[in-house]
């Protein structure tokens, strides 16, 4: 009896290791914010998830997909314009953030309009400068397919699609976006050491930025009003069109910098091109305003030779392994999708 507990007991604990390989906790970071109970991760569910956030299927000329403003090899943003395209060229009012550790994220968008990652792809679904579709049109072409009815089956066991197994199944891929190896990680876990350019930058960026863009997510989740001045044909005032009150006037949320590498162009509008410029910004560019965050009161003083140390560290933040992780990248299943 007691061999077949043992058997028993040692089955339950492969399993229980198995699950947790599919989304690990990097060494020395916080919990997570996301509810995994609400939304058990299985691999069958994030490779369905995989596909359809690589799908134009999802906007409502079959032309724009999730990935079309968020590519894996700019860490899940768009490099090639400021500001967002949707079907029928339709141009944004914002530059798409990137996505990446999505699982110790409260709020989502530019404004925070979103508070559940799993109703998050409602938002550019239902944009009519975005994908201009809705949730039920997705739907009913989902159920019309016969390669999705068989990919909803190996994850649900059961074919009949709906709106929240295709959200949560989109959510499950998303929430895998985990960058946590760069060059930074690497020296924090004693495993790398910081050239003395880096090791500088470094110093220069838990002075002046740090409060911000807190380690080890290099974000804090909150919004800010960074001092931009308003771009007067966007007019975009920020969190308050979300809650109407005057204090969020401006106010966005702090981007992480992990990867910002590669995920120019820069601020929610994609006004900067270049990590110098954002730096010049807050040297001095910063516009006075009555909700200016407070970091920002008396401004950033870096020198010319400080903003490049300080670019210099903020390059450790690239993470190739994320950038160029197969699992994340275009399924090739897709390709063969057959024609119905």
């Amino acid at each position: 009896m007691k061999k077949i507990l043992a058997i028993i007991s040692l089955f339950i604990l492969s399993a229980f290791v198995v699950t947790e390989k599919i989304f690990t906790v990097p060494e020395n970071w916080p919990q997570p914010s996301y509810d995994f109970s609400k939304n058990k991760l299985a691999k069958e569910k994030i490779y369905l998830g995989r596909v359809l956030f690589y799908d134009p299927v999802l906007s409502h000329s079959n032309t724009i997909s999730c990935a079309s403003c968020h590519s894996p090899y700019s860490a899940f943003t768009h490099i090639d314009h400021a500001l967002s395209h949707g079907i029928h060229d339709s141009i944004g009012t914002r530059n798409s953030p990137a996505l990446m550790n999505l699982a110790w994220q409260q709020s989502f968008m530019w404004d925070g309009a979103v508070s559940n990652l799993d109703m998050q792809a409602l938002a550019p679904i239902s944009h009519p400068a975005e994908m201009g579709s809705s949730i039920n049109e997705v739907i009913e072409k989902l159920n019309s397919s016969k390669f999705y009815r068989q990919l909803f089956y190996t994850a649900f066991n059961d074919s009949i699609i709906t709106g929240q197994k295709t959200l949560k199944a989109i959510s499950q891929f998303m929430v895998t976006l985990v960058s946590s190896y760069s060059k930074y990680d690497s020296v924090m876990n004693h495993k790398a050491s910081f050239t003395e350019q880096e090791k500088n930058g470094y110093l220069l960026f838990k002075r002046d930025c740090a409060s911000c863009h807190k380690e080890p997510l290099f974000t804090s989740g909150e919004f800010a009003n960074n001092g931009l001045p308003m771009d007067r044909v966007l007019n975009d005032i920020g969190r308050m069109k979300i809650t109407s009150h005057a204090a969020d006037s401006l106010k966005f949320k702090v981007p992480t910098l992990r990867n910002i590498e590669y995920s120019y162009p820069y601020m929610h509008d994609g006004r900067f091109k270049s990590l110098s410029q954002v730096l010049n910004h807050y040297t001095v560019g910063v516009q006075q305003s009555k909700t200016l965050a407070a970091q920002l009161q008396q401004g950033i003083k870096l020198t010319s030779n400080e903003q490049v140390d300080v670019i210099s560290f903020l390059l450790t933040l690239s993470d190739k392994s994320f950038v160029f992780n197969p699992a994340f990248q275009f399924p090739k299943e897709l390709l063969n999708q057959p024609k119905e």
